[in-house]
């Protein structure tokens, strides 16, 4: 469905090779199998950012236990590197798409090998909850680069999308296979295991990419100290520095609120500066030329890209949600141990791998409209289950199938998502559109994680108690209505467009060369 970009990726290759940029001639003339496993790795980057959050859910007690680290601040072992890694994700995707992808990558990695190692030997609470938010500040630098790289590695539509899709789904593979490697590692040997094996994995992903990668130049034919001076105005330092301190300061609000409630000023004050900060952002990007804004207005007016970026807040806000939701009780009310609880999670891996192929395949069969309406109906179909899974008994009738079918519709969104929102852009800011795209994921994840916790909490209070589960079947049920709010937006808003065609129907060219052009021609 998007054979028709082809032309505009190949005069975009001639116009950047006009300027001296080698980057797209040199990744995609690398042989096939080299590819694949350069795309392996980056695929395993991703697996590790998702990996260092859901490890820790069952490392988090014996941790809190021993450095005795009270629930009100346990909370920011994950939160620490959420915050971070959501935040400077914006830098990460304008710094990718100006400079060399293959060190901004090289450099995150590196960062969290290196943090993850140090956070292995601290036995003492602040220091752990830093290393935490500088391992996330690495694997910010990862995502934005390893999609930009993946785009100009696989230029023809077809083989993008099937990259991408592998590459998303690489995230909620990793959630679940990170529960059950950190219950293993607390459970025969020890929690400090968890940050030791993701400084390995980082240290393989590090060098294998700075021998199997290019690199990648971007000099150009003109002064190359000019160049540089417009380059780094480019990045627009004031555009992301508003936006990074405006994703900070809301997603440690809905954190801190989510534990210590919605009604205290350290929560309501940020809330507030958080929104102005963004609409601050908004007003100097639409300010600015767009040669030199980080996010250029004129992305938003590419067809169907605002309601996909909406739409975005769905998946992550699904499996950041029923994770907790459903450990706890297993583990305290039932008695299972962190192994059991991690394999009864399985089918939340097992329903992503037919998913993937699935998208892959139907959005160049059928409109995009009604794959990702698929997508939403069964992650709609599988919430509705969850709730009424209430005892051990009923695992199998409603839990089982409830995770499959959500988990395979989260995947379909997430994936077909992200490749219609980088086949509907250009190739040369596919590191801002990735970043946008998984802020809002980590947004989506964090705000629906402290809503439910939140919902969970009030309705315990008065029903069943913490040990109970109507305060999670409340939370699950909120987690229906937004699904099928969202749904309905979609069908409302969602452009339906011919298979085989773009996304828009304007020429897929950067807004950057829009208005060189438009300055040239004056």
């Amino acid at each position: 469905m998007i054979d028709t970009r082809a032309s505009s990726v190949t005069a975009l290759e001639q116009s950047l090779e006009e300027r001296g940029s080698t980057d797209i001639t040199t990744l995609k003339d690398l042989s096939k199998s080299r590819k694949v496993l350069v795309l392996i790795i980056l695929c395993s980057a991703l697996f590790l950012d998702t990996f260092n959050n859901s490890s820790l859910f069952a490392a988090i007690p014996p941790i809190a236990l021993e450095l005795d680290i009270p629930d009100s601040q346990s909370v920011w072992l994950l939160g620490a590197y959420q915050l971070t890694f959501a935040a400077l994700l914006l830098v990460s995707g304008r710094v990718s798409d100006l400079y060399n992808p293959k060190w901004v990558f090289v450099i995150g990695a590196a960062m969290m090998g290196v943090f993850a190692l140090v956070a292995g030997f601290i036995r003492t609470k602040i220091p752990l909850i830093v290393l935490r938010a500088l391992m996330g500040a690495g694997g910010a630098l990862t995502i934005p680069s390893a999609q930009h790289l993946i785009v100009h590695m696989y230029p023809d539509p077809e083989e993008q999308a099937k990259a991408i899709a592998i590459f998303g789904g690489m995230g909620g593979i990793g959630i679940v296979i990170g529960l059950i490697i950190g219950a293993l590692f607390v459970s025969f040997v020890s929690w400090p295991w968890v940050f030791y094996f993701s400084s390995i994995v980082s240290a393989v992903i590090t060098l294998s990419i700075f021998i199997l990668v290019p690199n990648v130049s971007r000099q150009s034919r003109n002064d190359e100290s000019t160049s540089q001076s417009k380059r780094f105005k480019r990045l627009d330092l004031i555009g992301v520095g508003l936006f990074t301190a405006a994703l900070i300061l809301f997603i440690f609000a809905v954190t801190t609120g989510s534990v210590e409630g919605w009604r205290l000023a350290k929560v309501i004050a940020p809330l507030i500066i958080s929104a102005l900060l963004m609409a601050m952002f908004f007003i100097w990007e639409a300010y600015l030329p767009e040669w030199y804004a980080a996010l250029p207005p004129k992305i938003w007016r590419y067809d169907n890209v605002v309601i996909l970026t909406a739409i975005s807040l769905v998946p992550f806000m699904w499996w950041g949600s029923i994770f907790p939701l459903f450990s706890w009780v297993w583990e305290v009310v039932y008695g299972w141990s962190a192994i059991k609880t991690a394999v009864h999670f399985l089918p939340v891996a097992l329903g992503i791998f037919p998913a993937l192929p699935l998208a892959a395949i139907l959005q160049s069969k059928i409109r995009l409209k009604w794959v990702i309406l698929l997508g939403f109906t069964l992650l709609l179909t599988g919430t509705i289950l969850l709730p009424f899974g209430n005892s051990e008994s009923r695992y199998w009738r409603f839990v089982f199938p409830g995770f499959l079918l959500g988990t395979a519709g989260a995947a379909i969104i997430y994936a077909t998502t992200n490749i219609a929102l980088l086949a509907n852009t250009p190739p040369d800011v596919s590191g801002i559109v990735s970043a946008v795209f998984v802020s809002v994921l980590q947004t989506g994840g964090a705000t629906g994680l402290a809503i439910v916790t939140s919902i969970q909490t009030s309705v315990e209070v008065k029903h069943g108690g913490p040990r109970g589960f109507e305060g999670r079947a409340a939370g699950l049920w909120f987690l229906v209505a937004f699904i099928g709010l969202m749904m309905c937006f979609f069908i409302v808003f969602m452009k339906s467009k011919p298979v085989g065609g773009t996304m828009a129907d304007e020429e897929v060219i950067s807004p950057i060369e829009d208005v060189e052009k438009k300055a040239t021609s004056s």
